[in-house]
Order: structure tokens, then sequence, then C-alpha cells
């Protein structure tokens, strides 16, 4: 198993995320990830005595800042660590050289006083939209989490994706784009589409219906939660084009479902949902993979309690015998399991400068 936590570029310096990342990987011993994202929440900006830069200036830094971490990374040469007990020697010094890297946003001396892990250093991952984060995706992340809701955009994401990778330098193979996928699993789709209604009661539905009647151009409250969309309403209904997910909400609420259904078939939610059985969410996750959809998926379960046993128990053994999953792991680090390239350090095919 690999270990991807998150960590950000906004307000963190990249000695400290070098460090806490390395310290990570070498207890693991080479199964450490980094999610590097950028801080978007002024409350969160809050928490540092600090605003949220312009949109340009946070991604220059985070190109400045993962490029630092990855120099401090490689400032142990593969072999400088000897572990010679007779010897008295831990180390090669003359292999452990400073990086002395110096960007607009950040800079850092080095060395790292932590040796290479057994895959190197940590893989990074990238979350992150617009053309700023797909940037910064495809010139440094090995795994990037994105929310698609159609297999058409999800399509369009990809290749964007690889694209961008390309034009970095970088082998567009290299860059596998895991899709959010919200699975509810459960004997049957009715049993399903009830979790989802016990979970519900924990959210504010008066505002989630309210925001559903904005995704269709009605006006709906509360009031109506309970009950179908009226014939008039349905005549009036029209999707949002600036939301992907509103045909299917219409297309759901068109079956005659109350709305509080409508809302437990995950219509709002901000990554594909398949309520159902196991079969019905291995079926979804073929679909999307063999469409070309994605390389992965990222796993949001409805419930983290009991979820993920019914999601490795009964989906996982469906793909393993379609020849979807693998059935033991390709090797002892997350590198190697996610089939992500060699790299020890700065990347040297990565000559252009980034854009600012």
């Amino acid at each position: 198993m690999g270990l991807v936590t998150t960590a950000s570029t906004t307000f963190t310096e990249p000695y400290n995320l070098a460090r806490q990342f390395k310290a990570l990987e070498v207890i693991s011993h080479g199964r450490a990830g980094w999610n590097a994202v950028t801080t978007s929440d002024p409350a969160a900006a809050a928490n540092f005595g600090a605003t949220i830069p312009p949109r340009a200036e946070k991604y220059e830094r985070a190109h400045g800042v993962i490029q630092i971490v990855q120099g401090l990374w490689g400032s142990w040469e593969r072999d400088a660590w000897l572990l010679d007990v007779d010897g008295k020697r831990f180390a090669d010094m003359d292999k452990i050289q400073l990086v002395n890297l110096q960007g607009k946003h950040a800079a850092s001396r080095g060395p790292l006083p932590i040796p290479p892990s057994e895959q190197g250093q940590p893989v990074i991952f990238q979350a992150g939209g617009g053309s700023y984060g797909l940037e910064l995706a495809g010139r440094y992340a090995s795994g990037v989490y994105a929310n698609p809701y159609t297999i058409e955009d999800a399509r369009a994401q990809r290749q964007t994706l690889r694209d961008a990778a390309k034009r970095a330098g970088r082998d567009p193979d290299e860059v596998k784009m895991l899709a959010g996928f919200m699975p509810t699993i459960a004997p049957s789709r009715q049993a399903a589409l009830q979790r989802r209604r016990f979970l519900d009661e924990v959210v504010d539905l008066n505002q989630r219906v309210r925001y559903l009647g904005a995704m269709i151009g009605l006006p709906l409250g509360p009031a109506q939660l309970d009950e179908p969309l009226t014939a008039d309403q349905l005549a009036d209904a029209t999707p949002s084009p600036h939301d992907p997910r509103s045909a299917r909400a219409l297309e759901v609420a068109r079956e005659g479902w109350t709305l509080r259904d409508v809302l437990a078939h995950g219509v709002i939610d901000y990554h594909p949902v398949v309520a159902g059985t196991a079969a019905d969410a291995a079926d979804h996750m073929q679909q999307w993979f063999e469409a070309g959809a994605c390389d992965g998926f990222s796993i949001a379960i409805d419930s983290y309690h009991d979820g993920f046993d019914s999601f490795v128990d009964q989906v996982v053994p469906l793909l393993q015998e379609r020849g979807l999953f693998h059935d033991d792991y390709e090797g002892p680090t997350l590198r190697e399991n996610l089939g992500a390239h060699e790299q020890y350090g700065l990347d040297p095919r990565l000559t252009k400068p980034a854009r600012s």
C-alpha cells in the first residue's frame, strides 16, 4: 500500500515539506506520495496570518517549491548511505551535497539530512483545476486526482493532461489520471438508495434541494422534498448548460422519484455516484477504464465504517475476475505499483521554464 498525503505549497516552506515527506518515505520503505496542492480557502490562509495570493503568483510559487523539494530529496547520491559500523562511517559525506536553490518565492541551502529510500523519493500527485493546475500536473505529477462527471468530459481532461505532460518534455504515459467515483454498495439498488437516504439525514437537504432546483431551472424548496416534480414542472425544467451534472439530475427526476430520492441518486455530488450492487460499481469502472476515460479511480466511499470493506470484499474480486485489477502487488514500493517513472532529485528533462 502507498500513503499519499496532501500538503500545500502556498504556506509551507520547501525544506519542511521535503523533510516531512522524506522521513515518511524512509520509515515506510518507499511507499509515500505527496499530493502537492495550492491553498485557495481564505480561512485556511488566515491560520498563517496571510491572505491568498493572486492565482498566477500562487502557482509560480508552487513550481518553485516543488523543484526545491525535489532537489532536496536528491541531495544524497543514491549510494551515499554506507552504514559501515566497523569503519565508523554512517555516510560518504562527499556524496551529500548542498542544493543552493533560489527561486522568486522560496529557497533552500540544503542538504536534507535523510538518505534515499527504496524508491528514491516520494511520488508526486496533484489535484487542482484550471490551466495553472494542469501545467503543474503535467510537469511534475505521476498521479492526478480529477473530477469529470461524464466519460466524454473525462476523455477530454485526460487528453489535455497528457498534452501538458508532452509539452513539458515528459512521456504522457507517465501521468495517470484518477477519476473520482462515489460507490454505495448494497445487495440491491433499492437497498443502496435506502442507505444513501439514511446517510443524507446528516446533511442539509433543504439547501441541497434548492441547489437541485438551480441545476434544472426550477424554484424548488423543502416543502416538495418528499414529492416528485409535477407535470408542469417537468415541462418547464431545463438542465443548466454550466453544470455537467444537470442533465443526469433531470433524467432521474423524469423517472418519477421524489426529490429526496433524486438527491439520493447522487445527482449533485461532485463525482459520479453508483448506488447499487457490487456488479453495478464494477460495470461503471470497467466502462470508464475501457473507454479511455481514466487510468484509475479515486474512490470516495460513502461511509468509512463499512464502505471500504464492502468495496474491497465485493467489487475488487469482480474486477480481478474481469482482468482489470491485479491479483498481487508489482513490487514493494508505491512507485512500482503505480507504474510511475523512475526519478531521483530534479527531473533533468524539464528544461523549459514553467509559465509564471
